[in-house]
């Protein structure tokens, strides 16, 4: 994933609310969104090449989700992050007893951003922070590639949007699926001046500088809408694309 906005406990409905873009090289092998011979538990796609996700749930209302970190890094890892996603949603483990096992390994991987959640709790952790894991209160909250809610424009632009779209309790949460997925596919570009410095040089920040990224190799290759009620629904969205942005194939799964 490379842009997460969510929503923990908004309301009396609702645990978590989840808007996310997954973005990758199109030419990377992946599964949309599906429920894995290996658990059917677990409901997510699949990076065919490391065998793990990016973002998926359980019927429990098990979620997970990373983002990679932006800095240019040369050194080799030995585990993929798609592993830290679904290690989580494979086992019984807390939020919080997972990520004191991550902290164990965490140089194994390359910088990542991650989010774990169980019915009663939902956790942040970076291995490019010097934080400890940070167990989540209330709240709206963005991340993409760098630490959660560091302002970049895609994130502020993001969460604002987003904001506005849980809010608006004059909708069903068909029109807000709707409406989500309009703000996933928004492909303004920022001004330069407010472009993030991360070492990969200014066209490149302004090609990912959109929630919605669209570029001749490397793009958004799925939309993702997540919505775990109180009362034990989950409902999953996932419109995917194939290459400069053409929608392809629409996911669903409601329980």
């Amino acid at each position: 994933m490379c842009l997460i906005l969510f929503a923990w406990n908004p309301g009396a409905e609702d645990q978590l609310i989840v808007a996310a873009n997954r973005d990758e090289f199109y030419n990377r092998p992946s599964q949309n969104a599906h429920f894995w011979e290996s658990n059917q538990q677990i409901f997510a796609g699949k990076d065919l090449q490391q065998q793990g996700t990016w973002l998926g749930v359980t019927k429990t209302g098990r979620f997970a989700a990373v983002t990679n970190y932006r800095k240019p890094d040369k050194s080799q890892y030995p585990l993929s992050r798609g592993a830290l996603t679904t290690n989580f949603l494979n086992s019984d483990c807390s939020p919080e007893q997972y990520l004191q096992q991550v902290l164990v390994e965490q140089d194994q991987y390359a910088g990542f951003n991650l989010l774990v959640g169980d019915r009663s709790s939902l956790y942040y952790y970076s291995n490019r922070s010097d934080q400890q894991p940070q167990s989540l209160t209330t709240g709206i909250y963005g991340l993409s590639n760098h630490l959660l809610n560091t302002p970049w424009p895609k994130v502020t632009t993001g969460v604002t949007e987003f904001s506005r779209i849980v809010k608006d309790k004059t909708d069903t949460f068909s029109d807000q699926e709707k409406h989500l997925l309009n703000l996933l596919q928004n492909d303004s570009t920022a001004d330069e001046a407010l472009l993030p410095e991360t070492g990969v040089g200014i066209i490149i920040e302004k090609m990912l500088s959109p929630l919605f990224i669209k570029s001749p190799s490397y793009g958004t290759r799925a939309s993702t809408v997540v919505r775990i009620q109180n009362n034990g629904n989950i409902h999953f969205l996932e419109q995917n694309y194939s290459a400069g942005g053409m929608p392809a194939e629409k996911v669903t799964y409601h329980a």
